[in-house]
């Protein structure tokens, strides 16, 4: 396979073939960092770039599952150790931990490279961003939906094969939205906090931010797990999220909540995206059932966190 069509593959596909060893690690790893060279300038998706790190990783990759050799972005709130983290913020703009997150340990254990630090928000507050404007792939004049902006804008440009977010109040599943991928905020408990820049303790989740519902599946699996360190974290074993896309949805029940979905800030052409996902839901076997929460309507936050 030549290397620029690398990053073109699903991270899914991408695994099999290193599995099978049709792809190396290095050659994967090596066609990210050559595409983002030539195309970071145009969406602004990372702020720290580790080339060094990355090769030396993706040279030293063991197999050890799904993830093994897959090169990832992480939104650059979360703590790398030997790898500065500026959480958006010039005040930031020399702190290095010295020790990993434990989503970029998990991630690390799984055998994934760390290409880089994506852009965001300040503090992922707000919408100012202190290292220039991230651009959406879809429209340079168009945003990314802030705050994981960066992680939205780099795996929807094929500069990463996966990425990592936070979400405290949309900002995993904004960008995913606004860059046409796919987003998941985890049930919390679900993956540790620790080593996470804080905005709300009972609110910020880590999640997966991927081009395809699989590729977040495995991404969740390799960051998922009970961490002492957070005392909010689920001491329960973490399933194999790829086995539940089978599509018999049989038994589960969907809420439908309507003040967020026949709201007139919603846009007609969104409000029929949902009720089609929906349709297509009950023809999985799910039960989708209308929810009132009239309180939602003032729960937003914006801009997104």
């Amino acid at each position: 396979m030549d290397n620029q069509d690398i990053p073109f593959l699903t991270t899914v596909e991408l695994s099999e073939l290193i599995r099978t060893r049709e792809v190396s690690p290095v050659e994967a790893t090596s066609a990210y960092l050559d595409r983002i060279e030539a195309l970071n300038f145009k969406f602004n998706s990372y702020l720290t770039v580790c080339r060094t790190e990355a090769m030396a990783a993706a040279e030293e990759a063991d197999y050890l599952g799904p993830m093994h050799g897959i090169p990832v972005a992480v939104k650059d709130q979360i703590w790398t150790k030997g790898i500065r983290t500026t959480v958006g913020s010039r005040l930031m703009a020399d702190f290095i931990p010295d020790e990993d997150a434990t989503a970029i340990a998990n991630l690390k254990r799984a055998g994934a490279v760390l290409l880089g630090k994506t852009n965001l928000t300040e503090f992922a507050l707000g919408g100012s961003q202190r290292y220039g404007l991230n651009r959406n792939p879809w429209n340079l004049d168009r945003f990314t939906g802030g705050s994981s902006g960066g992680s939205g804008s780099a795996t929807s440009a094929f500069l990463c094969s996966t990425s990592l977010g936070e979400d405290t109040g949309g900002s995993i599943r904004r960008p995913a939205a606004w860059c046409g991928i796919v987003g998941l905020r985890p049930s919390w408990g679900r993956v540790s906090r620790y080593g996470v820049a804080p905005g709300s303790w009972s609110m910020d989740q880590v999640g997966p931010i991927s081009r395809t519902v699989e590729d977040a599946a495995i991404t969740l699996g390799a960051i998922a797990g009970h961490d002492p360190r957070d005392p909010y974290s689920w001491d329960t074993p973490v399933p194999n999220y790829r086995h539940a896309l089978g599509g018999d949805l049989s038994g589960v029940r969907v809420g439908a909540i309507r003040e967020l979905i026949e709201s007139e800030i919603v846009d007609p052409e969104v409000r029929n995206g949902i009720r089609a996902a929906a349709a297509v839901l009950e023809e999985l076997g799910a039960t989708v059932e209308d929810v009132s929460l009239p309180l939602t309507v003032h729960g937003g936050t914006w801009p997104p966190r």
